[in-house]
């Protein structure tokens, strides 16, 4: 006959069988389900500030704003559809996320390079007196 396992043998494999399934959630888990509209509308600064041809992240409002055209602004949420990370930064037209490597169109939302693959969901911006209202 067989013994049973130990007991630390036991405990060993409940907490790995844990914290795997802690980095499944942590890497697949809300974010793709939260879309990044804001509940209020959210006055972000001077639409001046945001280059044409170019794009201005709002770090702090988890928003990506650019400008495409003169006078054309596109604004996504800068959530990585990926895991839920902020974009860290944005280099012209491509936002990057820093936690594991995507990029994105600021222009589209469209993935550049994965593990992401759902685009940035868009955000209703306007310029209202040469001011950004997003929301």
């Amino acid at each position: 006959m067989s013994q049973p396992p130990a007991r630390r043998t036991v405990l060993r494999g409940a907490a790995l069988v844990g914290a795997a399934g802690f980095g499944v959630a942590a890497c697949s888990g809300g974010a793709q389900k939260d879309n990044g509209m804001p509940d209020k509308a959210i006055a972000l600064g001077d639409a001046a500030d945001v280059p044409v041809g170019g794009a201005k992240l709002y770090r702090e409002n988890r928003l990506v704003v650019s400008q495409p055209s003169e006078g054309t602004f596109k604004c996504f949420s800068a959530k990585c559809t990926h895991a839920g990370c902020v974009l860290s930064q944005v280099t012209k037209e491509e936002g990057d996320c820093s936690c594991h490597g995507s990029r994105f169109d600021v222009t589209t939302g469209q993935v550049l390079q994965g593990p992401a693959t759902e685009p940035l969901p868009e955000i209703p911006v306007r310029n209202k007196g040469g001011k950004l209202i997003v929301g």
